[in-house]
């Protein structure tokens, strides 16, 4: 097996249990650098509530769907909070489990303490250089070291390309392409938008719940939206990055538009406009930060003190339009160095989805980033990691008649 990440160490792990003769090889000297740095270190783990409808593919929904209700979700939280003895407990604010000590490390600590005591032998510092098949079944593995394995089976988990700093490096798709594999365009998802030059720079810091749609699309997600130094960035952002990142090398730029105050819309505004009493500023700032609000009366040139009675129709039009319908600037993304997963991968049609075995290699089992499939903010990724993992591993051993 290579990569120890979350669906690698799922892989192992199942594998192990099922009698198979297990080797994970990890390029680093550790593994699970993913789930160190989820959720701020506190290691997101798991949603509370699935939303199957909300991952994105280029491959068959189809597909993605049967991967995804291979492991349901209480089945998981259970087998979590059995493997690392502790609760999960629910963030009520955002719907995110974290394990109860809410330090990731014990989570990766606990996965790679289950892997070694199933059997499985973990080789860190091995990076893979080269898979190939053998002459007739088989496959031979070798690393940076100048070491060599061989293997009956692979199953790879070697993550996309976001975050390479966590040792993600894009190889395993290098591999799956040159196998004969579709590989579906990657591109970073959940990755932090920027704008040059940046209108709000002066409002860095500045954080709110607020909707983001896409017109001419059926997206929209209301979460936590952080203005940033070098542009936009919290949970809202992230979930639509992927629709401005995929709009712009077509040539084409993909419009989001921010309501800033989700709860209420354009009409109940419009009212409280013309039957509200003082200034438009103070108005505002009763719901938004004062400097946001700010910010937006002079984009939409109306003076501050401007009071309500004196505030003209196509005034409140434009004041209206830009607290519920804001059109956001963009200019660039910050890329895969801060993305928290990759868009795009190896086609889900070409793997079977109860073993996750390669119908176009036999032998090989992909699993993890490495697949056509990205969910939103809040564990949803490590749902699918934890799921497809599962299902890699226990196939492999299956097919080995130890499982």
């Amino acid at each position: 097996m290579v990569g120890a990440g979350a669906a690698g160490l799922l892989a192992a792990l199942f594998a192990a249990r099922a009698g198979a003769d297990v080797v994970l090889l990890e390029s680093t000297k550790d593994g699970g650098r993913k789930i160190l740095i989820s959720g701020g270190g506190r290691c997101n783990i798991l949603p509370s509530v699935p939303r199957f409808d909300d991952y994105g593919t280029d491959s068959s929904p189809h597909s993605l769907r049967r991967l995804l209700r291979s492991w349901p979700l209480d089945e998981q939280r259970a087998f979590f909070e059995r493997e690392l003895e502790m609760p999960l407990e629910l963030e009520p604010e955002t719907g995110k489990l974290f394990p109860s000590s809410h330090r990731a490390r014990d989570v990766r600590d606990g996965l790679v303490r289950r892997v070694r005591e199933a059997g499985a032998r973990i080789w860190f510092d091995a990076r893979v250089t080269a898979l190939d098949a053998g002459p007739t079944r088989g496959w031979r593995l070798e690393t940076a070291t100048g070491g060599g394995l061989a293997a009956r089976r692979v199953v790879l988990a070697t993550g996309g390309r976001s975050v390479p700093a966590t040792g993600s490096r894009g190889w395993g798709l290098e591999v799956a392409s040159a196998l004969g594999h579709t590989v579906h365009p990657t591109y970073p998802a959940l990755t932090p938008l920027t704008a040059h030059p940046h209108p709000h720079a002066q409002l860095a810091g500045v954080s709110l719940e607020a909707r983001i749609e896409a017109p001419g699309t059926d997206f929209r997600t209301t979460d936590g939206f952080l203005v940033t130094h070098r542009g936009w960035s919290g949970p809202a952002v992230l979930d639509a990055s992927h629709l401005a990142v995929r709009g712009r090398p077509e040539g084409g730029r993909q419009e989001l538009t921010v309501s800033w105050t989700p709860t209420i819309e354009d009409r109940r505004w419009d009212r409280e406009l013309q039957e509200g009493a003082g200034s438009v500023r103070t108005a505002l700032a009763e719901r938004l930060p004062r400097s946001l609000v700010d910010r937006l009366l002079e984009e939409a040139e109306v003076a501050r003190d401007t009071s309500l009675a004196q505030l003209r129709r196509e005034e409140r039009a434009r004041v209206v339009e830009h607290l519920t319908a804001y059109r956001l600037p963009w200019t660039g993304d910050e890329g895969y160095k801060k993305a928290e997963v990759t868009g795009g991968g190896v086609a889900l049609e070409e793997v079977d989805p109860t073993t996750l075995e390669s119908r176009v290699v036999p032998d090989l089992y992909l699993c993890g980033e490495l697949l056509d499939a990205f969910g939103p903010i809040g564990g949803h990724n490590f749902l699918w990691a934890w799921a497809t993992g599962r299902s890699a591993g226990t196939g492999a051993a299956r097919s080995m008649g130890t499982g």
